[in-house]
């Protein structure tokens, strides 16, 4: 196969000489208007040769962090990723962006493999993608010497670095040698880039790579898009689950503690008429990479899978993660979660909590030799208890975990949202305890459930034990009141468990204090909460729904026929502002966020003429549909008439501020009485007015460059609107 398959020209000089600025090129390459919090000063840094130690969550924009700089500086990037799917996808999404990226890897022939590397050293690759396993070969190393010689490095940019450190969540040796890189090449500066990473790992990273000083950014671990819930898992849970699946019919993922677990949830789904695969270490690597191939091409809604699959995964539009099993620590389980929304649009992330799982990854910790190993593992599981079983905010406790404190109501999750009742249980509390005391902490849970209840089995009888004084003054409440009771007073710590595999109940200090009336014992009582979560930003009109499916059809027709995933020719927040605004032009189209100058040319055509049609057989006007305010607009509107900024609105509607400022603009154009001297300072709107009379209805970049650097993008096209409006009437 012929190697330029893989490879999209290199950008010229005089092309990138007409984008020094950050924001130009951003537009240029990659379609967006304005950076997301924290990149800019990033690339800034890269751009000046220093070593970075990136902490940002999944979806906060981490890959842009390095491609960026690597477009604007000279040499070509190396890129470390520990994944042949994660590579392939990246350098794929860079190439439909009209970015010269390829990758070197155990998939490709010996032919295609040396096809590369000539165009590499012909200087025809900015970005090269490959596996730590490939980097630190013998034979690549002098392949990365000629690079140096004849190219240059702009820099290495090791992804997921957390493999790099043993107390990471997933540990790999082979991260380890990565430090040749900075023994080898010193002066080329390193990019260390993670997802998450506890003050241990970082310190870890910094070691292993060797960083010089770096230059730390750590991101704030809050995904406000995520809706975050937890579910006693009953008898009823598939029939939730069901639910669920219904009620959001996107892509998802369902995480299961078991190979047959998950082989087994597939099977009901299937037979349920719900498309799903199954993902995990017990089939064959085939097999799992065909799966995995459908499922982010959109051919199948569910993948059902062990913890085996998602490192990596850029599938930004995955609406459901469902852990229909307990996470074994809470950094795992944020990993995971964090599959969801990697677009930033509303998703839902729920964990399904039995205490039958725990005991299960019990069992699994005490497979392991190490004790220290043991220690650790049960500490992690007692976090990950402690979150399930927690009744305040999820994002406090989470956010708590990484060192960033949260303060408030999140809105986005069950504890916040439907606020758990707390009971005085210390009457019942002191029944229990009093009944284990009494049987002299010989049992477990069910046997004293069901001495409590007055159960007449034959082992009660035999020891006599339907003649004790705790015998029977439990039938108030049924078997699983008095489960949720003990669960909770073994995660509260007021009763111990043995795990030597019999779990027979133990009393300790604090149980005593209840029964000796030294201590109150207050629990929050489960509540059944049916939950529905929709975000006013991203809620279309039925309309727009319409319009937004068809867009969506298209994409995969495009994307089918060029054999890659939806995602990568347009993500759903652009499609759904497509649906919205209805560009009627290419022009129009540009003007989108997430349509960059090669997709416009490359795609543009297509999804100008499915709104065309779109609009034509639904007997809308094009001056109608331009001229009515969106509900989302209106909304942004209310709050600027309230006198809030942009900020205020942004972070009022989880929404970007790009997003409240194209509202704004839009609405000025649609006669909305938008007061522009609000936002942007008087001696500005004058000069930018000015230029507009000038240069006339063109695009921001070349009126910018007029005006020069003090002016921003967003006060232009603030005033523009304005402009526009003044000059039809």
């Amino acid at each position: 196969m012929c190697n330029s398959q893989f490879l999209s020209p290199l950008p010229t000089p005089q092309t990138m000489l007409q984008y020094p600025n950050l924001e130009q090129a951003l537009k240029y390459y990659f379609g967006y208007d304005s950076f997301r919090p924290g990149q800019r000063q990033i690339i800034e840094a890269a751009l000046q040769n220093r070593d970075l130690l990136i902490i940002m969550p999944t979806g906060g924009g981490k890959s842009m962090c390095f491609q960026l700089p690597a477009l604007l500086k000279e040499g070509v990037t190396i890129v470390v990723s520990p994944l042949i799917a994660l590579m392939q996808d990246q350098v794929e999404t860079l190439r439909k962006n009209g970015v010269a990226a390829t990758f070197l890897n155990s998939s490709l022939s010996q032919y295609q493999v040396r096809s590369r590397e000539e165009y590499i050293l012909a200087g025809k690759v900015k970005l090269l993608y490959v596996s730590p396993e490939r980097l630190v070969s013998e034979r690549f190393l002098p392949f990365l010497d000629l690079i140096k010689e004849k190219i240059g490095f702009a820099g290495f940019a090791i992804d997921e670095a957390h493999c790099v450190s043993e107390w990471g969540h997933d540990f790999r040796p082979e991260y380890n040698q990565l430090i040749l890189l900075r023994k080898r090449y010193p002066d080329v500066p390193t990019w260390a880039l993670t997802a998450t990473a506890t003050d241990r790992v970082r310190a870890d990273i910094v070691k292993q790579l060797g960083l010089k000083q770096p230059s730390l950014h750590i991101a704030s671990f809050n995904r406000p898009n995520l809706y975050y819930e937890v579910r006693e898992k009953t008898k009823n849970a598939y029939s939730e689950l069901l639910e669920l699946i219904k009620e959001n019919e996107a892509s998802g993922i369902i995480y299961c503690l078991t190979r047959k677990k998950v082989d087994e949830l597939t099977f009901k789904l299937n037979h349920d008429n719900i498309s799903a695969l199954p993902y995990h270490a017990g089939l064959s690597d085939e097999e799992r990479t065909q799966n995995q191939t459908r499922f982010i091409r959109d051919d199948v809604r569910l993948m059902v899978a062990t913890i085996a699959f998602g490192m990596g995964i850029n599938k930004p539009d995955v609406r459901l993660v469902v852990h229909f099993d307990i996470s074994k620590n809470l950094e795992s389980y944020y990993q995971e979660s964090g599959r969801a929304g990697r677009d930033g649009e509303p998703s839902k992330c729920i964990l399904f909590h039995s205490f039958a799982d725990v005991k299960t990854i019990e069992w699994l910790i005490d497979q392991k030799n190490e004790e220290q190993e043991k220690l650790i593992a049960r500490q992690q599981l007692r976090q990950m208890i402690d979150y399930a079983e927690g009744t305040v905010c999820r994002r406090t406790i989470q956010l708590g975990y990484f060192g960033e404190s949260f303060v408030g109501n999140c809105g986005t999750c069950d504890n916040c949202r439907f606020p758990k009742p707390m009971q005085d249980l210390t009457i019942d509390t002191m029944k229990f305890l009093s009944c284990v005391a009494r049987c002299r902490e010989k049992y477990g849970m069910h046997y004293i459930i069901d001495i409590l209840r007055g159960a007449k089995t034959q082992k009660i009888i035999q020891n006599g034990h339907d003649k004790l004084s705790t015998y029977g003054i439990g039938k108030d409440k049924s078997v699983d009141e008095w489960r949720f009771l003990c669960r909770s007073l073994l995660h509260q710590g007021l009763l111990k468990q043995t795990t030597d595999g019999y779990s027979v109940l133990k009393l300790n200090e604090l149980s005593w204090e209840v029964m000796r009336r030294q201590r109150e014992v207050f629990m929050a009582v489960p509540i059944a909460q049916k939950v529905s979560v929709l975000k006013e930003s991203t809620q279309l009109s039925a309309e727009a729904e319409l319009l937004f499916q068809r867009l969506r059809n298209v994409r995969k027709q495009i994307a089918d026929a060029q054999g890659v995933p939806p995602y990568i020719i347009f993500g759903d927040s652009t499609l759904k502002l497509m649906a919205q605004n209805k560009p009627k032009s290419k022009q129009d189209l540009s003007k989108i966020s997430g349509v960059g100058s090669h997709k416009l040319a490359s795609y543009g055509e297509r999804f100008i003429a499915e709104i065309h049609r779109y609009l034509q057989e639904n007997g809308i006007s094009s001056t109608k549909s331009h001229g009515s305010p969106t509900d989302t607009e209106l909304v942004t509107f209310e709050y600027h008439k309230q006198g809030l900024s942009i900020e205020q609105i942004a972070q009022k509607r989880n929404i970007r501020s790009t997003t409240v400022i194209r509202h704004l603009s839009d609405l000025i154009e649609k006669n909305h009485p938008v007061d522009v001297k609000m936002l942007v300072p008087k001696e500005k709107l004058q000069k930018i007015w000015q230029v507009l009379d000038i240069l006339g209805d063109i695009s921001l970049t070349p009126i910018k460059e007029y005006l020069g650097d003090s002016y921003s993008f967003d006060e232009i096209r603030l005033v523009r609107g304005k402009w526009r409006h003044e000059g039809k009437k």
